[in-house]
C-alpha cells in the first residue's frame, strides 16, 4: 500500500473502535482490557524520552501515573487516520495528589493537551502508542495555585523543584533516537 492509500473504511473504523475502546479502558483504569488492545504492551512518550515496554513495564506506568493523578481523564478533540495510525487529539485532565517520580504531590490541577499516535502493522495489530505533549505545561498547572507567600506553599515548591532536579539529566531511551528501518532521515 503506498504512503498516500488509506486502508478501507472497515479497516479504519475497527482502528478507531479499539483507540476508543482503549481510552475508555484507561479512564476505568482496567489496565487488563487496556492490554488486550496490544499484541505486545509499548508506549513511548517522547517529552521525557522514555519508552515502557511490555505488560510489566506498562502496568508500572499506568500504577505511576495513576499514584500521581488518581483521577486522570481525557477530552477527545479530534481523531484523524493516517495509512498506518490514527491519531489522536485530546485534553488530558486530572489532579495531582500523589508523587510523580520524585516530584511531591501539589494538589493542583491540569487540562493538558497532547497528541497520542496509535500505531497499527501490517495485520493490523497495534504496536505503539507514542504520546506527544508539553510537560512544562503540566508542571506550571499543577503548581501555580501556590500561594508563594504561605511558608507551607514554598516549602512544596521547594520541593517540586528538588523533585525535578534529581529527575533531570536521564539520558533518552536509545530507541527513540533513531528512525526505524526505512524512515529516510
Amino acid at each position: 500500500m503506498s504512503a498516500f492509500t488509506l486502508p478501507p473504511e472497515d479497516v479504519l473504523r475497527a482502528r478507531e473502535k479499539l483507540v476508543l475502546d482503549h481510552f475508555e479502558d484507561e479512564v476505568r483504569q482496567d489496565w487488563d482490557s487496556v492490554l488486550t488492545t496490544f499484541p505486545h504492551p509499548h508506549y513511548e512518550l517522547i517529552a521525557s524520552m522514555t519508552v515502557h515496554d511490555g505488560d510489566a513495564a506498562v502496568r508500572g506506568y499506568y500504577h505511576d501515573t495513576r499514584t500521581a493523578f488518581p483521577d486522570q481523564h481525557h477530552e477527545i478533540i479530534a481523531m484523524r487516520h493516517s495509512q498506518d495510525a490514527v491519531i489522536v487529539e485530546f485534553w488530558l485532565i486530572g489532579t495531582h495528589l500523589g508523587p510523580l517520580g520524585k516530584i511531591p504531590p501539589t494538589g493542583g490541577r491540569h487540562r493538558t493537551r497532547m497528541t497520542a499516535y496509535f500505531i497499527f502493522d501490517e495485520q493490523e495489530h497495534l504496536v505503539v502508542e507514542r504520546v506527544y505533549f508539553d510537560q512544562l505545561s503540566v508542571l506550571k498547572q499543577v503548581i501555580g495555585h501556590l500561594d508563594k507567600k504561605k511558608p507551607r506553599d514554598l516549602l512544596t515548591l521547594l520541593r517540586v523543584v528538588r523533585g525535578m532536579l534529581a529527575m533531570a539529566g536521564g539520558e533518552p531511551d536509545p530507541r527513540l533516537l533513531t528512525p526505524p528501518p526505512g524512515v529516510p532521515r
